[in-house]
């Protein structure tokens, strides 16, 4: 880590770590250690308020969508698919988002697969704790880090813990390869330890604490946290897929969206190399102007692109449903299934089945029926042996052809 590129206006305090190589010996160094975020507002520029100002019109414009429609929740699953092929590909974890969506959940083909499927459970099970009012807590975050690592290479006997050990992230440009890993790191966030969990505990309790009249706008409070939860970087491994997904959390804590469907990462992860050097900005400068007014600019466009990507979802699920109108089926299980393809963009009779509660053999007549009105279409076989099917006009959307 460059120590040198700490300033004095530098939310934190650089701090004494040292250990042992194996093969090179012992080693001394720094890590960085964040202050706790402040009870106002950082100082912040005209254009920052500004483009904060433009990401609240457009998650408004995005939440009021939602609440218009009948059943808002049939959108989360694509837009979770969405987020979590972009999120697990920022951490290095990537297949095509074609794939992702008509992968088999209940079996997926491979470790990759497994693990950026495992972020929709994880973020399902996150959601569903903000709708209960819950308290944010170290051990609920725990629990979602075991969740996303299940089966995959990262699951260990520390999995579900906050770490129990130092990290290091990434390399420093330019560093030698004498040096040892956390002196050549890019950033070495805070040591292991009793401090470490606290500071956990003190971001959450921030994030959830009451509203007073002075409270900081909740674009820039999610700013915040996500740079605080991304400079600790408690676990081993899910760091930032956890960090970005507590971004919607935390606007849906604070009433700012209803339907969690914003999905965050495309935008970052297409301005990756932008991304990482505000976060680090933040540490050494104590830059939260720049980094607001980036992470503003993001949520504005991911707020319109994920909005874009609703209304076409609902015009495709409107057309199939004139579609079944028009035809002679029975409307309201038809309608049903129409509804169960648009929120499950690949799926088995027996999914249907469970979902629509009605017996196999009627959840098997059903599909073929709409199989026959050229509404889905056979995908192939699961893992299982099971056939698959989808609806093209929902897999076109959310591929964007």
């Amino acid at each position: 880590m460059d120590l040198a590129s700490f300033t004095d206006d530098s939310p934190g305090s650089l701090v004494p770590v040292s250990g042992t190589d194996l093969r090179r010996g012992e080693w001394e160094h720094f890590a960085f250690v964040p202050y706790p975020l402040p009870a106002e507002s950082p100082n912040l520029t005209g254009a920052t308020y500004r483009a904060v100002a433009d990401a609240r019109a457009a998650l408004a414009a995005l939440d009021s969508t939602a609440r218009r429609l009948p059943n808002p929740r049939l959108f989360r699953r694509p837009s979770l698919q969405a987020e979590a092929q972009s999120t697990s590909a920022l951490e290095g974890t990537y297949a095509p988002l074609a794939e992702v969506l008509i992968a088999d959940r209940e079996k997926p083909p491979n470790i990759e697969m497994r693990e950026i499927l495992n972020y929709v459970s994880m973020a399902d099970s996150a959601f569903r704790w903000i709708e209960e009012g819950r308290p944010l807590t170290v051990s609920m975050l725990s629990e979602l880090q075991a969740t996303l690592v299940r089966g995959t290479h990262s699951e260990n006997s520390s999995s579900g813990t906050v770490r129990d050990h130092l990290v290091v992230v990434g390399q420093r440009a330019g560093a030698s390869p004498p040096e040892f890993p956390v002196q050549s790191a890019r950033f070495v966030p805070p040591p292991a330890g009793n401090d470490l969990r606290a500071n956990l505990q003190d971001l959450l309790d921030w994030m959830g604490r009451k509203e007073t009249g002075q409270e900081i706008d909740p674009v820039v409070a999610a700013a915040l946290a996500h740079y605080q939860f991304e400079t600790l970087h408690p676990f081993n491994d899910g760091n930032g897929r956890i960090g970005r997904l507590l971004i919607v959390m935390h606007l849906q804590q604070k009433g700012v969206l209803l339907e969690p469907t914003l999905t965050v990462s495309p935008w970052f992860e297409s301005r990756r190399s932008d991304y990482y050097d505000r976060l680090l900005s933040v540490s050494t400068r104590g830059d939260w102007d720049a980094y607001v007014r980036f992470f503003a600019r993001g949520l504005e466009a991911s707020a319109q692109t994920t909005h874009d990507r609703m209304i076409a979802l609902v015009d495709v699920q409107s057309s199939m449903k004139d579609t079944v109108r028009e035809s002679a089926l029975r409307a309201d299980t038809a309608h049903a299934l129409v509804d169960f393809a648009v929120a499950n963009v690949s799926f088995t009779v027996r999914q249907v089945e469970r979902d629509l509660g009605v017996s196999y053999g009627r959840a098997n007549g059903l599909v073929n029926q709409l199989v026959q009105l050229g509404i889905i279409e056979h995908l192939g076989a699961s893992g299982g042996g099971s056939r698959r099917f989808f609806a093209p006009a929902v897999y076109r959307v959310l591929v964007g052809d």
